[in-house]
């Protein structure tokens, strides 16, 4: 299916509230779309949820300070802080949770009970390493027998805060 738009602009207020919206109504969510073309066009094909409902869950994790308003331009920033820390996966928690000094990866198994060793590879290790929590001792080497993972700043500040 193709979605062709016609004859409808959408550059009239680039980056600016709308007209007639304030701050304080923008917070509260208030929908005003630009275009009433596309957003009825958008709610046929069940492309968007709740009118008006994005900012109010924006703001559930961050604060007012992220956005930014001038004249010509809304500018989001969104900071990567402890909030994010949050959304830490229970595999996460439980992973850093047993992880006291360095440790090899059958003994962080041996202590999560996990007999699957690609299961824990792929849900545990691989995660842990990539959101930062711990990391290899021998990193240029990540299938030697002598491997043994540790917490990171990242991964013993979380552990601290669970």
């Amino acid at each position: 299916m193709n979605l062709v738009l016609v004859g409808l602009n959408i550059a009239a207020y680039a980056g600016s509230l709308p007209e007639g919206l304030s701050q304080q109504e923008f917070f509260e969510g208030y929908s005003v779309p630009r275009n009433q073309e596309i957003m009825r066009i958008f709610k046929d094909l069940g492309l968007v949820e709740h009118l008006g409902s994005g900012v109010p869950r924006i703001l559930e994790s961050y604060d007012k300070d992220c956005f930014k308003f001038s004249d010509n331009f809304l500018r989001m920033t969104f900071p990567v802080t402890q909030k994010v820390t949050q959304q830490v996966t229970q595999q996460a928690r439980q992973l850093i949770s047993v992880i006291e000094c360095e440790i090899n990866r059958q003994e962080i198994q041996d202590k999560l009970k996990l007999n699957d060793r690609m299961n824990f590879i792929k849900n545990y290790l691989n995660p842990g390493i990539e959101e930062e929590l711990i990391e290899m001792t021998i990193p240029d080497k990540p299938n030697s027998r002598l491997q043994k993972y540790r917490l990171t700043k990242k991964g013993m500040s979380l552990k601290q805060s669970l």
